[in-house]
């Protein structure tokens, strides 16, 4: 599937294509608070949600089921050029993270419901540079310096996934696959219209991560764990941005349109101080 597929992901968001689905509602994701682990695979880093402590779910959108999230993964590149999966106009941005869920409704766990109809839904929320990390995002890699070679995990603090969740209302959706093998297509992403952000302190902690702790590895960076992007095959990417309408009801200003898309952030801006 990973080379045959042709619904896979990562893949670029061109603004130019995007289609704009007026029944797209918003997504909701629970505040309720969770424990888990953080932990090095030895390919990303991944927040895992204990579920026999709490679970959160995510509904609405695009999606027709209720999705219970069992993993954060965060990717990143060793420079700033890079290390988001997904690419906004031909632009990468300096990291990515992913939230996945699995269809509680239909499936028993994430491993079953991930070659499944309708199994995955996936929230990609890009990463800006900034002099400051977004609350979340450090609670998030609180203990990341204990993980520093593939194969090591730590006990995370508590987390309220839906405050790493941008605050706006906006977002594209798609269907695509999982980033890793078997790469099944039963992913529905999402990704929102607003970044949120790291330190270059904090992504120089991410690129200090290896990729195991054998001679052969420990000298080898977990940064660059991203996909390359896939070809679309001419999929439509919807969105509940209606770019042709006067500022949202909220105040917040439409920033999406056919011929030139301005949104929320913009790939590769950097902050020197």
């Amino acid at each position: 599937m990973c080379s045959e597929g042709r619904r896979q992901s990562p893949i670029n968001l061109d603004p130019r294509t995007l289609l704009h689905d007026p029944n797209l509602t918003p997504v909701s994701i629970d505040k309720s608070t969770v424990d888990g682990t953080l932990v090095n695979t030895g390919h990303s880093v991944e927040w895992r949600v204990d579920q026999s402590k709490g679970s959160v779910n995510i509904s609405g959108g695009p999606l027709s089921y209720t999705y219970t999230v069992t993993h954060l993964r965060i990717h990143f590149g060793e420079r700033e050029a890079q290390g988001s999966e997904h690419t906004l106009a031909n632009q990468a941005f300096p990291a990515e993270l992913q939230i996945y869920g699995y269809n509680s409704q239909l499936y028993r766990n994430f491993s079953q419901a991930s070659n499944q109809v309708y199994g995955v839904a996936a929230v990609a929320i890009l990463i800006r540079l900034q002099h400051s990390s977004s609350p979340a995002l450090t609670n998030l890699m609180e203990g990341i310096e204990k993980v520093k070679f593939g194969g090591s995990s730590v006990t995370g603090g508590s987390l309220i996934v839906s405050e790493l969740i941008p605050n706006t209302v906006q977002y594209l959706t798609y269907d695509g696959s999982l980033t890793e093998p078997g790469c099944h297509e039963t992913v529905t992403w999402i990704v929102p219209n607003k970044p949120i952000y790291i330190s270059f302190t904090d992504i120089c902690r991410l690129r200090e991560l290896r990729q195991g702790s054998s001679p052969i590895h420990r000298h080898s960076q977990l940064a660059n764990n991203f996909r390359p992007i896939q070809s679309s095959h001419h999929r439509t990417v919807r969105t509940n941005i209606d770019y042709s309408s006067s500022p949202h009801e909220d105040g917040e200003e439409k920033k999406c349109y056919l011929s030139e898309a301005r949104f929320h952030y913009k790939a590769n801006e950097m902050f020197l101080s």
